[in-house]
């Protein structure tokens, strides 16, 4: 794939975490990345963004922020708060072509979830990669309620004429519940696409070089990495003195 587009099953699920982790496997194997954001919230005119913090944890990523809104709204919300309309689709598709001409994967990370509109036309970051014709990896978290989310948000992005390659989870705990454990063996059914990863929670406090270890060991083959889906599940698969997955 030459365009990556990230979202999530809602806010704060570890998108950024997730788009830096895939930017350090695929710079690790020589690959030249872009991380575009087409729109920013929540962050000053000063302040750093997903699409820095990307390059911060992955060193080499081209970083790019095509709108920046201060208020820590929904874009399409946030422009319009300032008197703006928006990120027109054109302008997301223009970039990412722009992109690509000189780098072997351009990951897009959307805001929020699927369906958070990044404009007063309702343009959805879903519409962007069906557009682009970009797959989409799905952020999901971990814990109880995730089933349902996860199986929604898939459902839409196949409702909207997009794919999705697969499910990573944004942040596993050191110590995770019972409910976390089960969910392993039930995302990749709920989204209907593999499970492709699992960061752990801490992962953006290493150094850039042990966060790329870390990320290769966090990511599957699919992904540039080593994680292995099935001995991820044995290993949290819950013991038998556990009350039954309902």
């Amino acid at each position: 794939m030459s365009t990556l587009v990230i979202t999530g099953t809602g806010t704060e699920v570890g998108k950024t975490a997730v788009a830096a982790a895939v930017a350090a496997t695929a710079l690790a194997w020589g690959e030249r990345v872009a991380v575009l954001k087409p729109a920013q919230t929540g962050v000053g005119p000063d302040e750093p963004g997903d699409a820095a913090e990307v390059a911060r944890l992955a060193p080499g990523t081209t970083p790019r922020e095509l709108a920046r809104y201060p208020e820590p709204l929904a874009p399409a919300t946030a422009a319009r708060r300032v008197g703006e309309w928006g990120v027109p689709p054109k302008e997301t598709a223009d970039a990412v072509a722009e992109l690509e001409a000189d780098h072997d994967l351009v990951i897009v990370e959307g805001a929020g979830g699927l369906l958070v509109r990044l404009n007063a036309e309702g343009t959805t970051i879903a519409d962007v990669a069906a557009a682009l014709g970009a797959p989409l990896l799905l952020v999901a978290r971990p814990d109880l309620g995730t089933l349902n989310h996860t199986a929604l948000t898939a459902e839409a992005i196949r409702a909207r004429g997009a794919s999705c390659t697969g499910v990573v989870i944004g942040s596993w705990p050191n110590d995770p519940d019972l409910a976390m454990r089960c969910n392993v063996a039930e995302l990749s059914t709920m989204a209907d696409a593999p499970l492709l990863g699992a960061l752990p929670a801490d992962i953006t406090r290493l150094p850039p070089p042990d966060f790329a270890a870390t990320a290769r060991a966090s990511l599957a083959p699919e992904l540039d990495g080593t994680w292995d889906a099935a001995e991820f599940a044995r290993l949290h698969a819950p013991g038998p003195a556990s009350p039954p997955c309902r």
